[in-house]
């Protein structure tokens, strides 16, 4: 079996899935014409950026496994500009329904970061301002991210993943696809299957 393994710009509106289950929003069917690969997790329909996706199932597990805890990125737009207590919870955990988030890192962007526009574009306020976020997760619970800001005040106007782990979204266009490179594809398995290493070490 060939496996592929595939880093996908997802648009906004766009559905993480092949299937068309509702007619009113695009899947990945509409710009990836690449048999049986699946993505490893997913973003939303009204979230952007980085998508992974596979036919190695074995990957697609170790990636998906709470305990893997792999660094994701997002720049998030917000309502109004967080202070320096709204970051340091953020950082620091906050309880989202009955669960509290692990530590992430959240940073201030000191500009807005060149994406391209959305369409349709955020719902605009002339007298509320917005600003950005960075926030690194390793944890990708259901609408974390929005979750996580409304805890705190400042709800999410645009969010858009620009990595997992060492893989970025820099290079793609808006809708574009690319099979990974031997080196990140390398870099990925290294990562996912450390521990199967650590373990066969620790057995001999």
């Amino acid at each position: 079996m060939t496996y592929r393994y595939i880093l996908f710009y997802k648009p906004y509106g766009v559905l993480s899935q092949f299937t068309k289950d509702t007619p009113t929003h695009s899947t990945l069917k509409d710009y990836i014409e690449v048999p049986d690969v699946y993505p490893v997790g997913r973003l939303d329909w009204d979230s952007e950026g980085l998508l992974l996706l596979t036919n190695h199932g074995q990957l697609q597990h170790r990636l998906c496994a709470p305990r893997f805890g792999h660094e994701r990125t997002y720049w998030v737009q917000v309502e109004r500009i967080p202070d320096t207590a709204a970051l340091t919870q953020l950082q620091e955990g906050v309880m989202i329904q009955d669960y509290c988030t692990r530590p992430a890192k959240v940073r201030l962007l000191s500009a807005e970061p060149a994406l391209p526009e959305r369409d349709p574009p955020i719902r605009f306020r002339k007298n509320v301002p917005t600003a950005w976020l960075e926030m690194t997760l390793t944890e990708g619970k259901n609408r974390q991210v929005r979750r996580m800001t409304a805890a705190v005040g400042f709800p999410t106007l645009r969010l858009v993943r620009v990595s997992i782990a060492h893989l970025y979204l820099d290079s793609l266009q808006l809708g574009q696809w690319r099979d990974l490179t031997s080196n990140e594809l390398q870099l990925l398995l290294n990562l996912a299957f450390a521990g199967n290493s650590r373990n066969s070490q620790r057995r001999s």
